[in-house]
């Protein structure tokens, strides 16, 4: 795909944004989608494990080689122990600005600094490179309607496509006609190692979750 080097949150974070438009999700919500992408790809490297439910490291010299996924890697191992589905939403705002950080480096979204109330500092995001966000959202979409066939994609790609549906990112009328292939993806997402699917499943429950939460008044 597109942008093969950057990260599975990464890539999320850039899925959200319309080349027209703001992030496609609120600030709370985007930061759990963030973060689910940020412990799926931890999982499928091998370097977070599932023990009754908890996530845990399971080497703690190890590293992923990327700032956004070292750094959530340290946070879990410096905490108490917690569920998939808790890390998901607990402190995900430091995962989500780690990936912004990220994303402004490789000049895909510039910050614009600005003062709330003329007072407050506070720094906000805008798309910098529109040819790749539009790029992603039609490859994804291409991997939503197939083909390739579910067997021949990678399960980074796979955990994208079912991370981005938990999240509604992608046209509800695309999704509804492909719900079959939608899970086949959530199942090719977990099939590196034993315990993943539960994972993948897990997380992407979360998501969707916070997604139900967000749209509350």
């Amino acid at each position: 795909m597109t942008d093969g080097p950057l990260s599975l949150p990464a890539r999320l974070c850039l899925l959200a944004w319309d080349s027209a438009l703001p992030p496609a999700t609120d600030a709370g919500h985007l930061a759990g989608l963030v973060r689910a992408g940020a412990l799926t790809e931890l999982a499928q490297r091998g370097l977070l494990t599932d023990e009754d439910g908890i996530a845990t490291p399971v080497d703690l010299d190890a590293r992923a080689g990327d700032a956004v996924l070292d750094g959530l890697l340290e946070l879990v191992h410096e905490s108490c122990p917690h569920s998939w589905r808790t890390w998901v939403t607990l402190r995900a705002r430091v995962t989500l600005d780690a990936v912004r950080e990220q994303l402004v480096a490789g000049g895909y979204l510039r910050a614009e600094k600005k003062r709330v109330l003329g007072v407050f500092p506070s720094v906000e995001y805008a798309l910098e490179r529109a040819a790749a966000a539009d790029a992603l959202r039609e490859e994804t979409l291409q991997l939503l309607q197939g083909p390739p066939l579910v067997a021949e994609l990678s399960e980074r790609d796979a955990a994208l496509l079912a991370l981005a549906v938990a999240a509604d990112l992608l046209p509800e009328k695309d999704v509804r006609a492909n719900e079959r292939r939608v899970e086949e993806l959530t199942e090719r997402a977990g099939a590196t190692a034993p315990g993943l699917r539960k994972i993948v499943r897990e997380v992407r429950t979360a998501v969707a979750a916070t997604l139900t939460a967000s749209a509350l008044p």
